[in-house]
């Protein structure tokens, strides 16, 4: 594992002030993330789909279905980036041009390793584990049949890039200074992600407890 940016695609080159290089920022990102967009290119036309993914250590693991064409493509070692971005807000500057957003984004370049057996259980589970905490154990396990229509494939984070913008918005001193601007609201505004009320389905028997580990899952 080497830190974000080791490589000359990965390193920012517009607004370098907004690069992380720190491992831990990378992980940061991920593990604060539920869905992925996975791009590769199929005779010369660009693909991107988003898809389900965790963070084990130091690799990156995305499972879909095994009829999959993405999936198919990726097993046999084509080159994929894939990205997770998380909107934290929109920043109004006094200016059109310099409003913008803030985020956190990781970008990962490499080729994925298809996995089978137990390593693709435990991989599963931690898949499992990290877009529902606590659900592996309550719900029933994968069949054979179910493991052999899926594909669960691991991309080492051997190369990435993280860029995260944040705080107020940067005016120039013209808009600062104008009457124009002096009138002109200006920050920037949270944008939060919230879990709303779980609603049990038709079968879920009446007075059935929601599970404990529900009820403290948070965004």
């Amino acid at each position: 594992m080497t830190n974000p940016g080791n490589s000359s695609r990965t390193k920012i080159k517009r607004l370098p002030e907004k690069a992380q290089t720190d491992v831990e920022a990378l992980y940061s990102v991920l593990d604060s993330g539920l869905v992925a967009h996975v791009g590769v290119i199929d005779h010369g036309q660009p693909i991107v789909i988003p898809v389900g993914y965790a963070r084990d250590r130091d690799t990156l693991l995305i499972h879909g279905s095994s009829a999959s064409r993405l999936f198919t493509l990726l097993a046999s070692g084509v080159p994929a980036c894939v990205t997770v971005t998380r909107l934290d807000g929109l920043v109004l500057a006094r200016s059109l041009f310099e409003s913008s957003m803030n985020y956190r984004c990781a970008m990962v370049f490499g080729t994925a390793t298809r996995l089978s057996g137990q390593a693709e259980v435990d991989a599963l589970k931690v898949v499992t584990e990290h877009l529902m905490p606590g659900r592996w154990d309550d719900a029933r396990q994968p069949t054979t049949k179910e493991l052999k229509a899926t594909m669960t494939l691991s991309l080492p984070l051997d190369e990435c890039s993280v860029k995260i913008s944040e705080g107020p918005p940067d005016d120039l001193d013209e808009d600062l200074e104008s009457d124009a601007g002096k009138t002109i609201w200006a920050g920037h505004i949270p944008i939060f992600e919230q879990l709303g009320v779980p609603i049990p389905d038709q079968y879920v028997p009446r007075g059935t407890s929601l599970p404990d580990y529900v009820t403290t899952w948070a965004r």
